[in-house]
Formats: C-alpha cells, structure tokens, sequence
C-alpha cells in the first residue's frame, strides 16, 4: 500500500514537473490607438509552420513544438499594418507577451476598397464593368494594395482577366453570380465597416475556405464576434459616383452569456456623379447576430439588405465628346424642369445566411453555411415600336452624317446638326409624350414606353467547409457546396409616358408575335412583354487541399470536381422560334475539374521563392451557354436547334503558373512576379440592339435587323503573360516610399468561329481572324511611384504618380471574317478590294499613354475615449482626359463601307468610347466611439 502511495505521488509530482518545464508562448494583441483587443490576428512564428489567431479578447498561444533560441513572431490582419516582434525563447519557460499592437493601415482607413473600385464598376454599363478587376480587397501585397487603389480608376484588370476568375465569399458562402461568373458588390455596397474583415489569398495560392480561382479567393468575414467593440458614423463628400454619404455601425463585442452583434446603415446619394445626370440613391442595412453556444460550439445569423438605383452613362464617339465634352451622357433630357435618365440600374436582392461553427477539437474545425438570396436586378431603356430612334447622339443627328452626303457634304446641314447638338443633345421628353397624346386621340398604340428588362433571381446556397490538423506539419482542407438557382427573365413596362392605349406585344420591325399562346396582346404599365422565361441551375462541387509545413519549404496539393447543371424554360412561345421556345428546354450537363500545386521555398527568412501552377475545367457561365436566350433554347454553337459550327459546346480550359521572389526585411518588402494564364475554349456573347446593325447583310454589305442582335464567338482562345513588381520601404519612421509595375501581354490565340442571331433570323460566318489582337480591357502595362508620410501626431500624406500604357479598343469579331472582303450579292471576292489598305483599316486601335497623378492625407484625434479623425483624395489632381475603354462598331461590315466611312471627313460609325475622371476628389469624416 506504501509502495502503491509513492509511486502514485512520484507519478503526479512528475507531471507537475513535465507542465512546469513546458515552454509556451502567450501574449495579447491591440488595437494601437483605441487600446481595444483585436480577434482574429494571424500570428506566425517565421520561417515554421506555427500559426494561430487571436480569439474574441485578441490573445492567443503557442503550446507545442515551440522552437528554442531567437524567434520572430509576425503579426498579420487585413486592415492593419504587419508588424514583426523578435523574441528569445528558452526551454521550459512562458513567454508571455502582452498588449502588442497594431496600427490601422492608412490605405485601410481610406475605405477606398469599396469606395474607389465597387462603385465604379456598378455605375457603368456591362462593357465598362468588364474592364473590373474585381480586386476588391485590402492586401498586405504591395502590388494588389496598388492595383486597387491606383489603377483602379482606369480599369485595369489584375494579369488581364476578368474577375469571374476569382471567388467572393461571405462567411465561406460563393457570392459569384451563377449568370456571369462575376460577383455582384453592389449587394452589400455602402457596408464599408462590417465588410472589411477579409481573408485574401492570391492567384492560385492555397485557400481554407475553396479551390478558387486564377485571381484567388476573398472571405468577408461578418461574424458578429469578430467586430471591434464600439460604434462609428461616418460622413463622406465626393463628386465621383454619389455626392453625399452617412454610414452608422455598431458592434457590442463578446458580452456575458456568449452573445455578440454587429449592426450598420448606410445611405448614398446624389443627383448625378461625375458623368450628367447619373443618379444614385442607395441605402444598405446590416445586422449580425452571433450566440457562442459553448467552447466548442457557435451560431451566426447575418442578414444583408442593400437596395440602391444608379443612373448610367453612355459611351460616345469622339465626334460626341468632341462636341459635349467628357461629362456628356445622352441617356437623360430634362422633364418637368428635372433631369430624366432613361437608363436606370436597379437592384434589389437581400441576402440571409446561418452559419454554423464547430471547434470539434484544437485540430479539428467543421463550418456549415445555409445562405439564401432573392429579389430583384433591373435595367430600363426607351422603346420606340412606333417612333423615331429617341437617342440625341443617333447617328443622324450629328454632323458627319451630313458630311457623308452621297451627293457632296452638306455643310448647311451639318452647322445646324453641330448647334442643335451642342445646344441641347438631350432626349426629348416632352416630344415623346406628345407623340403618345396623339397617338391616344387616333386610337393607336404607344409610339414610345418605357420599359426594364428585369431578372429576379432566387438562390440556395449550402457549404460546409472541414479543416484538419493531421500532423504539426500537415494541414487537411476540404469543402462540399451546392447551389440552386430559378432566374426569372422577363421585359416588364414601367411608364407608358402619356399612352393610355398600351404597347402591342409585336415585334415592330417584322411582325412576329412575340407570344403566340397569347397573340396580340396590349400591354400595360406593370405588365410583362417582348420575352418571359427562366433559367434554372444546379450546381454540386467539391473539393479537397493538402498542405504540408517546413522549415525549408511549404507546399500544397489540392483538386476539386464541380456538376453543373442548367435548363432554360420559356413561358412564351415566341412565333419566330414557335417550335423552339416554349416550354422546357434540353437539361445541360457540364463536369469541370481542378486541380493545382505549389511550393514556397525559403531560402532564408529575407528570401523566399513561391511557384503556383493550376489546370481547370470549367462550365460557361449562364451568359455565355444559351445564345439568345429571350427568344429560344439555342444553346452556342446552334441555331434553332441545329450545329452551325461543327462545334460541340464544352467546357473552359485554363491553364496558368507564377513563380514569385520575395523578399522582406525590416526596411524593405518586395515582390517580383512573373505569369502565364492561357484560356481555351470559351464562348464570348455580346447582345446590342440593332439600328441597322448586327449579322444579316443586305445587297449593300450592311446588316439589317433591329431586334436584339447576338454575336456569338465559339472556342476562343486567349494567353495572358506578364509580370507584376510591387515594393515599398520604410526609410524613415514617419516616411515610407512604394512603388508597383505591371507589364502584360494579354492577346487572342486563335481565330474562333462566329455567327450572328436575332429572333428570326442567323448568319454563320466562319472563323473571325482575332489571333494576335490584343484583348481589350484596361491598360496592359500600369507603373506607380509615391509616398506616404505618417506623423506621428496622428496626420498623414501621401502622393502617387501613375502611368498607363497599351489600352486598347475591343475590336469588332464581324469584321475580322470573310464577309468583310467577299461581295455580299455573290459570295466572290470585292473586285477593288486592296490588302494593304484593308490591314490598315483593321489595325486595332491602341490609346495614348497618360499619367494620372493623386493626393491623399488625413488627420485623427482622441479626445478622451473617442475618436475623431478625417480624410481627404484627390484624384487626377491635373485634370487628366484619357480612354479608359471602347468598343468598334460593326455597322460597316465589309471593306467597302468601312473605306467610306474612314474618308469621310468625321466617320459615322467611329467607335465608342468611355473616358475616365478628370479631377474628382473624396472626403471622409468620422467619429468613433
């Protein structure tokens, strides 16, 4: 029994001894000017791969396999400047550190990740949102900070593509849109303080929450236990796409009995940005509610309703600015003393979600996510079945139209055009309400209306996302998601300005039925017309990543598979496609798989090398799958069920690899990157309205339609290669110096079949000789060089100096085939037709470099417990003019016309660009509490 009694004594006394001589690492991290703990702080001891985070009162520790000696421990959140701490570790003792800080990064406190980028790319028509690079998210990296700050404002694409190359998620739920791949900010715009915890991996880097894509993955984080403690309003001024904006947030904090929440409201507005009269009014509200169950349990709920209406501007010839300037907009004309804009975006789609978090065990983690969205996007227009073309920039109100004179110019002519444009060269709202008036007493239908074409989409989304710690050296990472989506597509009029007899549901320029299940129908204001149907899709993936930590080296392996699945089901039957458009369509079937690896070899804890390649299939998007899908279930590559190109339509291939260098140190961190993306197989579908423009050539070699016209290029290839270069020193303790360079190659590689369909009528044109072109986009080489200096008394300044090269137009796919150079009456080649002169006349367009130089500089004040503090931009500060985008028009189809056309003293059907900005500025004043 004494025996017994010892050796249980020796045994807990040993135990004692073995906790005792265990060494630990502990500490607290804060915010440095608000005291506040801060959650969610990455901590790194450099060069191992121990990593934790920092829980609800910001501390964290290290417990097992500390390493001995001299450490660094590196401290990381978006939002905050990485800070380094050096420490001395010695065996079997507690190092506790607490209450290190971090500073808010200026760059973050600008807001401009949302300010600068999101409403851009909202508050321009779906050309202008193509050239987004969606990189939304404030980064650590030097060159992204850079490319979302700084060349934001000319559209620059990250590597050139497009950001249905990257993932958004909020709470790991994927907020791209099933419809085009791309994510739609607008959703939660005006939401700056509660969307501003991010987690961003980039390119193809490792991602706990999904595979992602080539341009990686973002996470907003909105769990109400993840917010600092204390309130904010903000009051923000600017001239850019709302003139007014007041935003209200508060988060309580981890309170007693394991509740947190988080709640904001925000409004925008203004009667028009920088462009005339594009209006905005947009309010956005918040609330997050989180319930910590107990230690290994937590339930979230986030709700997100952000409804706002946004006035659009229109692209222009350079006859137009030339004319109007760079601020004109020919969608509006004024109406009761009030400018009247025809093209209004609206959305309206409030998102739900649950999330649920399990912390199984200090290796283990499962997070299901249940997301729902629904509700409403929608884009007017003016119809004109029974008037005149209402635009005041039509061609035929303008002065080259006179001077093209098949008789001689028209120089009378011409002057009055130039002066009735100038003087006005707005819509005519009181004539078009006139016309219906009269129309009224003669018994006709409306000559004009007004009328959006909507899509009310509603979305069920599931993930669950499982993270394990299998060995101190390898990290297991999967996810299985699964989406359902009902789009319901339909035109529906919203004002019949002044008709009282409605607007026949006929197509106005051949006489088809619309619906023929409902021939002849009149439509009213609320009623729907021209096209109905919806579009539904599932879609199932999964997807599962290894990676392994060393000393030397990290690396990773990950694949994925996706199931996609997409039907079309018209609720018209449509009397051009009758046998074609009713009902349900064929049920598509799509298999994409992914799969990707990387390493990051450290070379020393200054060096590192870090390679990513990548090999991913992919199912077009909804957009670019059905053809024209307001009119019929032809998918691309078909023609009223028909193959008119020999092509299947398949799945994208996209290949890609990077390969970066590094290096870091307490003065200096840079990164030098070089890339290669190749994409193959895809299908681009451009929709425009025809006024004597679109695929069907008449005996002049023009085209003749005036429906909605699709042009439809099948099996594009395009190669993206480049390099991407991004630094900053701190070179005084107030005084840091940055610089970024991106310099890219982003071309077509191959010539891909194209056709062209309206609801009656198609034209296959064969290959469209596009290899080589450049793909257009936003400037193909962006450099930038400038400063920051930050005072210690809490004031702050900076200036950029940024310059962009190789932005090209997009050129027009119909006049790159052979019906170009072949007559249209008998297919044989145009007996003048000139090689020279012809390549000359497809030469693409490249814009001229400019420089867009910005200030920035702001001042905080604590008074007490609270916090006020300012900011003030100032973009393009010397009044810049400079193309940011455009597009040829494809109205001269063949060399002929086109010759003509570029002879004339002022070409007609020149192409229409946007321009950027001229001097704008920003200003943000905010109190915290």
């Amino acid at each position: 029994m004494k025996k017994s009694l010892i050796i249980l004594l020796f045994g807990v006394l040993s135990s004692f001894t073995m906790v005792a001589q265990s060494t630990i690492i502990k500490g607290s991290v804060k915010d440095a000017t608000s005291s506040e703990p801060i959650p969610d702080v990455t901590i790194t001891i450099e060069e191992t791969n121990l990593t934790t985070q920092t829980d609800g009162l910001g501390e964290f520790i290290f417990s097992s396999n500390v390493p001995l000696g001299e450490q660094v421990l590196r401290l990381s959140k978006p939002g905050y400047t990485t800070k380094r701490y050096p420490i001395i570790v010695n065996e079997g003792k507690t190092i506790n550190i607490t209450d290190m800080s971090l500073d808010v990064e200026q760059s973050a406190a600008q807001d401009l990740f949302t300010i600068t980028l999101s409403d851009d790319e909202l508050n321009n028509d779906t050309s202008g949102a193509d050239n987004i690079s969606g990189l939304l998210a404030s980064s650590m990296d030097v060159f992204q900070r850079t490319a979302a700050f700084e060349f934001s404002s000319s559209f620059f694409r990250l590597r050139g593509l497009d950001s249905d190359n990257g993932s958004v998620l909020i709470n790991g739920i994927e907020m791209n849109k099933v419809y085009n791949g791309r994510p739609q900010w607008s959703n939660w715009g005006g939401l700056n303080d509660m969307v501003r915890n991010q987690v961003l991996t980039s390119g193809l880097t490792p991602s706990e929450y999904n595979f992602g894509g080539v341009l990686g993955t973002t996470n907003i984080i909105t769990r109400a236990s993840s917010y600092r403690k204390g309130g904010r309003v903000t009051y923000s001024s600017s001239n850019r796409s709302y003139t007014n904006r007041i935003m209200a947030s508060y988060a309580s904090g981890l309170l007693e009995g394991g509740w947190s929440y988080a709640f904001m409201a925000s409004r925008r507005w203004g009667d028009e940005g920088y462009q005339d009269a594009t209006l905005y009014d947009a309010n956005s509200f918040f609330a997050s509610v989180e319930k910590k169950i107990n230690e290994k349990h937590s339930i979230n709920f986030t709700s997100i309703y952000a409804p706002n209406r946004r006035g659009k501007s229109s692209p222009n010839t350079q006859e137009v600015y030339d004319l109007k300037g760079i601020k004109y907009n020919e969608y509006w004309g004024y109406l009761d003393g009030d400018k009247k804009n025809s093209r209004i975006k609206e959305t309206e789609e409030p998102i739900l979600m649950l999330n649920h978090y399990w912390t199984i065990n200090d290796k283990t983690s499962l997070n299901t996510n249940v997301g729902y969205q629904w509700g409403k996007l929608g884009n007017s227009r003016l119809d004109y079945p029974g008037g005149a073309n209402p635009s005041p920039a039509y061609y035929q109100n303008l002065p080259s139209y006179f001077l093209a004179d098949s008789d001689g110019p028209d120089y009378a002519g011409a002057y009055l055009a130039e002066q009735n444009f100038i003087n006005d060269g707005q819509i005519d709202w009181n004539r078009i309400i006139d016309a219906n008036l009269t129309n009224n007493t003669g018994g006709r239908y409306a000559a004009y209306a007004l009328y959006e074409d909507r899509s009310d989409d509603s979305q069920v989304t599931v993930s669950s996302i499982f993270n394990k710690e299998l060995t101190e050296n390898i990290i297991l990472n999967a996810s299985i998601n699964y989406k359902n989506l009902k789009s319901e597509n339909f035109a529906e009029i919203i004002d019949l300005l002044g008709s009282n007899t409605g607007v026949l549901n006929v197509d106005s320029f051949d006489g088809f039925q619309f619906d023929l299940n409902n021939p002849d129908q009149v439509a009213f204001e609320g009623d729907k017309f021209r096209y109905n149907y919806n579009l539904y899709a599932d879609i199932i993936s999964g997807y599962a990543q290894g990676v392994f930590k060393y000393n030397k080296v990290d690396f990773y392996l990950a694949g994925s598979v996706t199931k996609t699945e997409y039907q079309r089901e018209g609720l018209y039957r449509n009397e051009a496609n009758q046998f074609n458009s009713f009902g349900k369509g064929e049920k598509l079937d799509f298999t994409g798989f992914g799969a990707k690896a990387g390493f990051t070899y450290k070379i020393s804890g200054k060096h590192l090398l870090d390679v990513n390649a990548g090999y991913i299939t992919r199912a077009p998007s909804l957009r670019n799958t059905y053809s024209n899908s307001r009119a019929n279930h032809d998918v691309v590559g078909t023609v009223n069920g028909v193959n008119v190109t020999g092509q299947e339509i398949t799945e994208e291939k996209i290949s890609s690899i990077d390969a970066s260098y590094i290096f870091r140190s307490p003065i200096v961190n840079a990164k030098l990157t070089g890339f290669y993306t190749k994409t193959e197989d895809a299908n681009e579908i451009s929709f425009y309205y025809a006024d004597g423009i679109g695929g069907f050539i008449n005996e002049q070699g023009n085209i003749e339609t005036n429906n909605l016209v699709s042009e439809v290029l099948q099996g594009v290839d395009k190669r993206h290669i480049g390099a991407e270069l991004g630094i900053e020193a701190q070179v005084t303790p107030t005084i840091k110096l940055k610089g970024a360079a991106s310099y890219g190659q982003y071309t077509y590689d191959n010539n891909p079949y194209l056709y062209v369909s309206s609801d009656d009528q198609a034209a296959f044109y064969g290959e469209s000789n596009l290899k080589d072109y450049k793909v257009a986009g936003g400037p193909q080489k962006a450099y930038s060089v400038g400063f920051e200096y930050r005072d210690p008394d809490y004031w702050w300044f900076g200036a950029t100096a940024n310059f962009f090269a190789d932005t090209y137009v997009d050129v027009s796919p119909l006049l790159r085939t052979s019906s170009f150079y072949l007559e249209p009456t008998d297919g044989l080649p145009m007996n003048d037709y000139d090689p020279e002169i012809a390549a000359e006349l497809l030469k693409q367009e490249r814009f001229d470099d400019y420089m867009v130089i910005n200030l920035i500089g702001g001042k905080s004040w604590k008074i007490d417990d609270y916090f006020i503090g300012f900011f003030a931009s100032v973009g393009n500060i010397l009044d810049k003019e400079y193309k940011t985008g455009g597009f040829e028009q494809g109205r001269n189809a063949n060399y002929r016309e086109l010759l003509e056309d570029n002879t004339n003293p002022k070409r007609r059907f020149g192409p229409k660009y946007w321009y950027g900005r001229g001097a704008n500025y920003f200003l943000n004043v905010y109190f915290r509490f």
